[in-house]
């Protein structure tokens, strides 16, 4: 078995883990508000968003084959990688997908330990882009397409980044006024009921939403570097495999749930009442639908985390943790920058060394600085028995 051969086998597991973590960090996205209110039990929630997952990963190849022509300039036209990169078996495109998704992957894990809801499509996007800097130097980065229309870094991350979470808090403001103005006379009882069973639909459709988007990024890396190494020559599809494992990776990782980030959305934020929950989910819905539709790949975490704090806005007399959205909003500007620092220095280390060393020297430090975060977030476990307790923070331990 050759080096390359190795390297790309690193890619592929690192890949794959990126895409667990992408699951269990984004679970919270569509299901918090229905285990806040009820709708849902928290295990019959996480298997549903599961599921859903699992069958939005094989609807669509579009993002897959595009992933990362947005944001870094390692691909011709056709999706094919440049013919610079095929060099020793693409080794030294597959270091820069390695190191990439080290960042991604550790950004994902602190803000998880944190229990704040950062992007993990920024993670990726931003280890991407620090390792391609560090690899090739800042024109090695598409910062803003070639101007004809809002392309690159600028265009198709940071603007849908800042302007998606003020309409998500605009349309569940007034959404949720609304709802409440209509079913003013409604007893509390019938209303509560009946809204909860509109949150489980509206809930399942952003799961699907972001099956759809978010396993395709990872199959669209795990294809990147099959045409690296000469293992796929199809720009145009994804092998049968590699839609299986991730579909099957982000399912896995949304099952587990990440109750840390679960709670913080569904009870640090507002205390949620039913008709704000599906207000809030289908605020997301529409606006991630809706910018799919149009090419801008926004965050499904900005997104329902603006959709929850619109329906504390628009409910006269809620209480809105303004701190908690502050560390939220942090989170959210610091995630693509510090993941390029990682994917930055994750590349440095496996260029100092050198060679197939250097790749599982990244690796091995990837699987201990995972290994410690998890063991940290034992000291405090957030898990479905304690992920609906009142607000105080994070639950000193889970109930028994």
């Amino acid at each position: 078995m050759t080096p390359e051969l190795v390297i790309l086998g690193l890619v592929v597991v690192t890949a794959l883990a990126f895409d667990f973590t992408n699951g269990f960090h984004d679970t919270g996205n569509a299901m918090a508000t229905s285990i806040a209110t009820g709708a849902l039990r928290p295990r019959v929630a996480v298997a549903l968003s599961a599921s859903l997952n699992l069958v939005g990963a094989f609807l669509s190849v579009e993002v897959a084959l595009t992933v990362t022509n947005a944001v870094i300039k390692i691909q011709d036209t056709d999706g094919a990688p440049r013919p610079e990169f095929l060099a020793d078996g693409g080794e030294a495109l597959l270091v820069i997908v390695l190191a990439g998704l080290v960042g991604g992957i550790l950004w994902n894990l602190a803000t998880w330990l944190l229990g704040l809801p950062s992007s993990s499509s920024h993670a990726l996007f931003g280890g991407l882009v620090g390792a391609t800097i560090a690899g090739l130097g800042f024109h090695g980065v598409n910062w803003a397409g070639d101007g004809t229309k809002l392309d690159g870094v600028v265009g198709k991350v940071i603007l849908p980044a800042l302007l998606s979470p003020l309409i998500a808090i605009a349309v569940a403001a007034v959404g949720t006024w609304l709802i409440h103005r209509i079913t003013e006379g409604v007893a509390e009882r019938y209303r509560e009921s009946g809204f909860r069973w509109g949150q489980i639909g509206s809930a399942s459709l952003v799961s699907l939403a972001h099956g759809t988007n978010d396993a395709q990024k990872t199959m669209g890396v795990i294809t990147l570097a099959l045409l690296a190494s000469g293992e796929w020559s199809d720009t145009t599809s994804i092998p049968l495999w590699v839609k299986v494992s991730c579909a099957v990776a982000i399912a896995l990782g949304t099952y587990l749930g990440g109750w840390r980030i679960i709670r913080t959305l569904g009870k640090g934020l507002v205390e949620i009442s039913s008709p704000q929950g599906m207000a809030a989910e289908s605020s997301s819905a529409a606006v991630i639908l809706t910018s799919s539709h149009l090419g801008f790949a926004l965050s499904t975490t900005h997104v329902a985390t603006g959709s929850i704090l619109g329906t504390g806005v628009g409910k006269k007399g809620a209480e809105v943790r303004w701190g908690v959205a502050a560390r939220m909003a942090l989170a959210w500007l610091v995630t693509l920058p510090m993941a390029a620092v990682v994917g930055a220095v994750a590349w440095y280390a496996a260029h100092l060394v050198g060679g197939l060393p250097g790749a599982v020297a990244v690796f091995v430090v990837l699987v201990a600085a995972s290994g410690a975060m998890y063991v940290r977030s034992r000291r405090e476990p957030v898990d479905h028995d304690n992920v609906n307790a009142d607000w105080d923070g994070m639950p000193t331990q889970a109930k028994v």
